[in-house]
């Protein structure tokens, strides 16, 4: 059901956005400053993991299924982290969490990929990002507002209601063809997958940081990056049902789209957060008002995708629009890291504007794209590659952008704050709106220039990344949007608002990985 899934990518969507302006808040109840980044990377580098995970399995064992787990293993991350009574329970049930986010939104997008062709799939992503809209409007408001009247908490338990929702209608009303493909799990692949993962993002986490980037830890987590890489790259190779497919990367469509997606992921999916430490430490905005603040960014992203969306569904034209993403996207970046004490609330949301712009110029672009030049058997780990790629980056990138942020303020803090000014304060709860009321004027103002100089080089990093993403998207080409083989060619997919049967044989375009893989559609039956 249409409306099922739309329910989920708001689930999805929200989440994402709602914990963005309760993490000053977080940190500072917990006393955690130090790992705050973990909040957020341990649920990225679960969903990450998960993502080409759920997209194989989808592709093996049916989506509905996939799904229906995906959902109960999300709330019950999203139940055990309002519970959390300590930052390393917290981290350690976003951990779960991220596991069951990986399989939400990209079965969402995998089914819209099976039911629909490229050109009528336009439509439906979007819808989808109508729902993505008010999503990521409302999440940094709601957040913030949850926060103010109940407590942080609340960002987490509130996905338990929607959850429910949309649980009992993916089981009640999702029908889907059944699957017959003969289930090949890769599991070497899924470990060698997650272990590559871990390994870099520990290393971005910790190198320059917690140590110096030529100790042992740092040059052994980065040997193991490169062992388990190229075991993966082998075990896929071999696997009668890989992850990730890797013939897919002959495709240059396809590696393009991948490799923009992770620089965009590396620099959009990770400046939310230190946005909203600028707000509510170097502005003294409180965690609803950072919200209000947060808006314009979000309506931009999502006025952008809309617009793209609707654009490129007229014109059959698509490659500009990642393009002007990497250039928009490095002015935003050198506009933040100018920002600081003194800067005007509506100059700042001006370019928060012109950064949400930047980021939905890409965000169903790529997605598509990719989709468009691939066989039909393997649209679900199209989409959860790219998903996956989106998804690494944001993970590098907040783990980068936190060590040189906590790096930065340890020095300026010394630097600026008078010495035993801030004896007895925790430097992790200096992110809480109430304990920097409580400081003396001067030392408050201390505080407040340390987080914009410590704030100011991680935006400036995110401008080679982007720079990258600029050169590889101009080698993306622009291949017209095709329309799916067999069937009546009407374009009735049947049903009134459910996810229906597609009439017809399921043709396949591109050329590849089609071979002994297919789905049945018998009359009167369904997935269940």
């Amino acid at each position: 059901m249409i409306t099922a899934g739309m329910l989920a990518i708001f689930l999805a969507m929200l989440d994402a956005q709602i914990v963005a302006t309760a993490l000053p808040r977080i940190v500072a109840d917990l006393d955690g400053l130090d790992r705050f980044a973990w909040v957020t990377t341990a649920y990225i580098i679960a969903s990450s993991v998960t993502t080409p995970v759920y997209g194989k399995l989808g592709d093996l064992f049916g989506r509905k299924k996939v799904f229906l787990v995906a959902i109960v293993v999300f709330l019950v991350g999203s139940v055990a982290a309002g519970a959390a009574q300590s930052m390393d329970q917290l981290i350690l049930f976003r951990t779960v969490q991220g596991v069951g986010a990986g399989g939400l939104f990209v079965s969402v997008l995998a089914i819209i990929g099976e039911m629909f062709s490229p050109r009528e799939g336009v439509k439906y992503f979007n819808l989808f990002g109508m729902v993505f809209a008010a999503a990521a409007l409302a999440g940094p408001a709601v957040g913030g507002v949850l926060t103010d009247l109940l407590s942080w908490h609340w960002v987490f338990l509130i996905n338990l209601p929607l959850g429910v929702v949309v649980f009992i209608l993916i089981a009640c009303h999702l029908h889907l063809p059944p699957t017959t493909r003969q289930a090949r799990i890769d599991y070497a692949g899924f470990v060698t997958l997650g272990a590559t993962i871990v390994a870099l993002t520990l290393l971005a986490s910790w190198g320059g940081a917690k140590y110096d980037w030529t100790s042992p830890q740092i040059l052994g987590l980065g040997v193991l990056a490169l062992v388990m890489g190229a075991l993966f790259i082998a075990a896929e190779r071999r696997a009668a049902e890989p992850v990730i497919p890797l013939h897919l990367f002959r495709d240059s469509t396809f590696s393009v789209s991948v490799l923009v997606s992770m620089a965009a992921g590396i620099v959009f999916l990770g400046a939310v957060n230190f946005l909203a430490l600028y707000l509510q430490v170097v502005t003294g905005a409180s965690p609803t008002m950072s919200g209000v603040v947060l808006l314009p960014m979000m309506f931009g992203l999502v006025a952008a995708s809309v617009v793209s969306g609707k654009i490129i569904s007229k014109t059959d034209r698509y490659k500009w629009y990642p393009v002007l993403s990497m250039i928009t996207g490095i002015g935003g970046a050198v506009l933040f890291s100018t920002m600081d004490t003194g800067t005007p609330r509506l100059v700042v949301i001006a370019y928060m504007l012109l950064f949400g712009v930047a980021a939905g110029l890409n965000m169903q672009t790529l997605t598509m794209a990719a989709q468009n030049t691939a066989p039909r058997d393997d649209i679900g780990a199209v989409h959860a590659t790219v998903s996956f790629a989106r998804q690494l980056g944001s993970t590098l990138g907040i783990s980068v952008f936190a060590a040189i942020f906590y790096n930065r303020l340890t020095e300026e803090l010394a630097r600026r704050v008078p010495a035993g000014a801030l004896d007895g304060i925790s430097p992790g709860s200096l992110s809480s709106h109430e304990v920097l009321l409580g400081l003396a004027a001067p030392v408050r103002d201390a505080v407040e220039h340390a987080y914009a100089a410590a704030l100011s080089p991680v935006f400036l990093t995110a401008v080679p990344v982007l720079a990258v993403g600029f050169v590889i998207a101009l080698l993306m080409k622009n291949m017209p949007l095709r329309t799916w083989g067999g069937g009546d060619g009407d374009g009735d997919h049947g049903g009134s608002g459910d996810f229906g049967e597609v009439d017809g044989e399921w043709g396949h375009a591109g050329s590849g990985g089609g071979e002994g893989r297919s789905r049945t559609r018998p009359q009167g039956h369904g997935e269940h």
